[in-house]
């Protein structure tokens, strides 16, 4: 049993290192929306350039499965420590990195296959830590406590995004030409300095319980195709609203608002900055009704709010009333928000200790995939539709009625596993 001290490192540590992740992951969703497009692709008309920024975002959902399998064979088979130890060194390097990355106008076309390749690194991180960060954080978690710990990696991601959208808020306050030039980089520079922070908590947490108890497959991704493919699309379904409807409701609403709707990049970071703030709020109520009720009830009727919300929220948005279109994006992130504190425990009760790391990057990355495409798609339909939301509004409820389903079959494995552990009657 561990210590309180040692309990609190390890949500210290789930915290910080997926804050940090998360920053700079979100840092490149503002950027692509709002400046990549004029330093990277400036000779493309304005919607174009801002399609080709979302297809460079979109980049490091791709790569994410294979990040799934590199991090989740090194967290089943070394330790979950050794993966999320790479994980945040790979993702703080190569964001900082970006800040440094010249323009199309110094080094022509090299610009964005650089940029490319540095999301494609963070994606390749990002593919390992939230899974892990999950897992240490619940595999370290007393009986009873498993929704409240196991929701600590996910204060990570509305702190990444205060930290990002406040970074390129203000950096957005300096003129336009300098913000082009060099304001931009600034956020991405900041990456450096919170790598050092991050790593020093996350250097003091002990190896995962579990992990030291179990007996490890040799090559876990095989193991998980042969006896957990189902599982693997369970998690998948599950977790598909909360990857592209958070990417919908901040990177693509961004975008949305500033180009199709005229608003200014202040109002739309503003809609991305108070929603984080209440996120907290929202997570620690749904972690306590986690533990309180189960992860599966709680993912459940997350799911179940979002869809319901999905075309009001964007309803809200076309008023063009800055008021309302936080609000809009107040109730859609906190939908969504319901769900995310109780995925990761969710997730982890679906499969076993020795393939979970494994399993559960694999299920999440896919969904990856299709949350981190949703911008672009939902862009391209700008387009077809004359600036109509209700493509994205569509999209935003097809995913959030996946996730249901997904919820659903979770809540039904994991009630068949603990019936089937519970012990025969006395004849």
């Amino acid at each position: 049993m561990h210590g309180t001290r040692d309990l609190r490192r390890v949500a210290s540590a789930a915290f910080v290192g997926t804050a940090l992740e998360w920053y700079d992951y979100f840092l490149f969703g503002a950027a692509a929306a709002l400046v990549f497009d004029r330093v990277f692709f400036p000779d493309l008309d304005p919607s174009t350039g801002l399609i080709a920024s979302f297809l460079t975002f979109a980049v490091g959902f791709v790569v994410r499965p294979l990040g799934g399998i590199l991090f989740g064979h090194i967290g089943d088979r070394f330790g979950r420590r050794r993966a999320l130890t790479a994980t945040l060194l790979i993702m703080g390097l190569s964001t900082g990195a970006i800040g440094l990355l010249p323009g199309y106008q110094q080094i022509g076309f090299a610009a964005p296959l650089l940029l490319a390749f540095l999301r494609c690194l963070q994606g390749m991180s990002a593919a390992g830590e939230w899974s892990g960060a999950t897992l240490m954080a619940v595999e370290h978690a007393p009986a009873g406590r498993r929704g409240w710990y196991g929701a600590m990696p996910q204060y990570g991601a509305p702190a990444g995004t205060l930290l990002s959208s406040g970074a390129m808020a203000l950096a957005t306050l300096l003129p336009d030409e300098q913000f082009l030039s060099w304001g931009w980089r600034v956020p991405f520079l900041v990456s450096f300095a919170l790598l050092v922070v991050a790593f020093q908590v996350r250097r003091r947490v002990e190896e995962s319980p579990l992990f030291q108890r179990e007996s490890r497959e040799k090559v876990p991704v095989l193991a998980v195709l042969r006896g957990h493919w189902r599982e693997v699309l369970i998690a998948l379904s599950a977790t598909i609203a909360n990857t592209g409807g958070l990417y919908l409701l901040t990177t693509f609403l961004v975008g949305y608002g500033t180009s199709a709707l005229g608003l200014s990049r202040q109002v739309m970071l503003a809609a991305t900055l108070i929603p984080a703030a209440l996120e907290f709020a929202v997570m620690a109520f749904s972690a306590r009704l986690t533990d309180r009720f189960g992860p599966a009830r709680i993912c459940v009727s997350g799911s179940l709010l979002s869809a319901v919300t999905a075309f009001p929220v964007f309803l809200l948005v076309d008023t063009r009333s800055p008021a309302l279109v936080v609000l809009g994006a107040v109730i859609g992130i906190s939908m969504l928000t319901v769900t995310y504190a109780a995925l990761g425990t969710l997730l982890a009760s679906i499969f076993p200790p020795p393939l979970r790391y494994t399993g559960v990057a694999m299920g999440v990355n896919l969904a990856g995939v299709v949350g981190g495409l949703l911008p672009y798609f939902a862009t391209q339909l700008l387009v077809v539709s004359g600036n109509a939301s209700w493509p994205a509004a569509t999209l935003l409820l097809a995913i959030s009625v996946w996730s249901l389903l997904g919820s659903l079959a979770a809540q039904r494995r994991t009630r068949a596993e603990t019936e089937a552990r519970q012990p025969e009657p006395a004849a």
